[in-house]
């Protein structure tokens, strides 16, 4: 079957028991493990049992193909990063001014390489996330949903302005901040600090000139 064609990509048994769990645990990581040393185009549900000393119909309880598991890696990576992003808007609770709130995109980008570096094999699973198609709506589907989490609550400071006009730049503004993320996973060449604060500054520069185009209309 072609990457593009469909795949079922639900977990078939939410693991419950502490054994069901830790087998569940172990497919994870030895499939991270192999997603990181042979890539995603190798890896197979065979591969997975026989690295995780499982057979293949155990690993068939939890999941239908070898997209399913990475899937579940995938959406475990987005849901870490997707923490920051809530600590970020607690930072701002409460503040009336959306500029203050972008005044802090440093933290959230900071904090987010810091989070994905700490996930095992995370640059392997973003590219794979890119890579198969049947994967890309984990990532989408993600950075849609912080982005209407974004738009409520800096909306809530833009209360004029309507939500189409804003969402599709919030929406931008995650995807550059992603891009900026993968890169400080891939490019040993560039520090971290460096991407953080040039990342933030091209952020922060787009939305104050924003924010006074939206006061003059």
């Amino acid at each position: 079957m072609a990457d593009g064609a469909p795949f079922d990509l639900n977990i078939k048994r939410a693991p419950r028991q502490k054994r069901a769990v830790e087998t569940y645990e172990r497919i994870l990581d030895v499939a991270t493990r192999l997603l990181t040393e042979i890539g995603v185009e190798r890896i197979s549900t065979n591969l997975i049992a026989a690295e995780a000393g499982i057979t293949v119909p155990t690993l068939y309880r939890y999941f239908p193909n070898k997209y399913a598991v990475l899937m579940a890696l995938g959406e475990r990576l987005m849901e870490r990063q997707n923490v920051v992003i809530e600590q970020w808007l607690e930072r701002s609770r409460g503040t009336t001014n959306p500029a203050a709130i972008i005044e802090d995109i440093r933290f959230l980008i900071d904090g987010t390489i810091a989070a994905t570096r700490e996930i095992p094999g995370a640059l392997a699973i973003m590219l794979a996330l890119r890579a198969v198609p049947s994967l890309q709506n984990v990532r989408l589907a993600s950075h849609r949903r912080m982005s209407d989490h974004i738009t409520d609550t800096i909306g809530s400071a833009l209360p004029d302005l309507p939500r189409a006009e804003h969402w599709p730049r919030i929406r931008l503004s995650v995807e550059i901040a992603y891009a900026a993320i993968e890169m400080a996973l891939e490019e040993p060449l560039v520090d971290d600090d460096l991407i953080a604060s040039e990342t933030a500054r091209q952020i922060k520069l787009y939305w104050h000139d924003m924010l006074k185009r939206f006061a003059k209309s």
